[in-house]
């Protein structure tokens, strides 16, 4: 049938085909009992399809409400309504506008998608950007640049990059292709974020990857986080390992499990390390605690290092207070207070006060105010007291 102009209300039987004269203009409400199939633009006041597929050949304009119960909806142009709320299927080509998108399987979009808030249980994707207060969506979802308050998502989701200011949420997996900006990301899987996002707070249960520059304020890893270039922000706590590629910058403490590997400088207030640290140099305003092993270029320094028993060294320690522990091996250390635990081994040792305990072997002792040596403790040649002390590295 070829319509133009309905003043009324306008009812679709099942697998009925409308042509529309121009443009198909209904006053009132179209209900369709079933399949349909619509030619050309239409424009009505509400619109609801009961059990069936519909699809729309043209723009489609509903001023209030557009409802489909147990149905799918197709519109090939561009979708506007007040509120939408399909059962199955929606998708839409052109772009799409509305308060409020709620569809209980998936949503599928070729353009632009806006709303205040957007509820999909299944899958959400759009080809290009999105613009809400809120989006849900149970399963998985993929879009494109992201303008939100707030984004949920049960399965995975990948983002083109942009901004969510207040929270992301995703039970799987998170990934932005391009750069993001953040209020707090929370992953319980693998997140992966482009070079140049930044964030208050990220939390990730498995792994984190970052194609490049991070900027954060707490950073949270279960497993394994790496950095593909410089990171800053406010503190650290990986469970297993951390690689930044470039230099890391923090503010506050870091808390490693595992290992640490840092290719430029480390620095930040405290550090707590498991395993191993590996950087060309760190610097803590607070204290150093590491169980396993440090390697550094150009050397550790903190007000108060602390390295557990059997640990070992390589580079520099420099520090106000040194305590190694017992069956260590370490290089240089330069302290105002060095103890050196039972049977440790050091190269050359420069301090205030210096405490060898028993059987604790280097090769030199500087030492301003005491030194102190323990049954059997060993030195190469004898400690030397100086009146000053040169300066410290680093």
């Amino acid at each position: 049938m070829r319509l133009g102009t309905v003043d009324g209300d306008l009812t679709v039987e099942p697998r009925a085909r409308i042509e529309a004269e121009g443009r198909l203009v209904v006053s009132g409400a179209i209900r369709c009992r079933g399949d349909a199939a619509f030619a050309g633009p239409v424009e009505c006041r509400d619109l609801r399809v009961d059990e069936g597929e519909a699809t729309f050949a043209g723009d489609l304009l509903v001023h209030e409400e557009l409802e489909g119960r147990e149905s799918s909806i197709e519109v090939q142009g561009t979708l506007s309504a007040k509120t939408v709320s399909v059962d199955r299927r929606l998708r839409v080509r052109g772009a799409a506008r509305a308060e409020e998108f709620e569809v209980g399987g998936s949503l599928e979009g070729g353009s632009s998608l806006e709303a205040d808030r957007v509820a999909v249980g299944g899958r959400f994707a759009l080809t290009g950007p999105l613009k809400a207060r809120r989006v849900e969506t149970g399963g998985w979802l993929q879009v494109g640049e992201v303008d939100l308050d707030t984004l949920e998502a049960g399965g995975s989701a990948e983002v083109k990059g942009g901004t969510v200011r207040s929270s992301i949420e995703v039970g799987g997996r998170f990934r932005s292709t391009a750069p993001l900006t953040f209020g707090s990301l929370e992953v319980g899987g693998f997140a992966e974020l482009a070079a140049g996002s930044s964030g208050k707070g990220v939390e990730v249960g498995g792994k984190l990857s970052t194609l490049g520059d991070l900027t954060f304020g707490k950073l949270q890893v279960g497993g394994i986080g790496s950095i593909d270039g410089n990171g800053s922000g406010g503190a650290v706590e990986v469970g297993g390992k951390f690689d930044v590629r470039g230099a890391l910058r923090l503010d506050g403490r870091v808390e490693v499990g595992g290992a640490i590997v840092v290719g430029e400088q480390l620095e930040g207030a405290d550090l707590e390390v498991g395993g191993r640290l590996t950087a060309k140099r760190a610097v803590f305003s607070g204290t150093a605690d590491i169980g396993g092993a440090v390697a550094t270029q150009e050397g550790l320094k903190a007000r108060r290092i602390r390295l557990d028993r059997r640990s070992r060294a390589s580079g520099p320690l420099v520090g106000g207070e040194v305590d190694i522990g017992s069956r260590a091996r370490v290089q240089d250390v330069y302290g105002d207070s060095i103890r050196l635990g039972d049977r440790t081994e050091a190269r050359r040792v420069v301090g205030g006060s210096v405490r060898l305990g028993d059987d604790a072997t280097a090769e030199e002792v500087v030492y301003s105010g005491s030194v102190e040596t323990g049954h059997g403790a060993q030195v190469r040649t004898p400690p030397r007291k100086v009146d000053r002390l040169d300066p410290f590295p680093l």
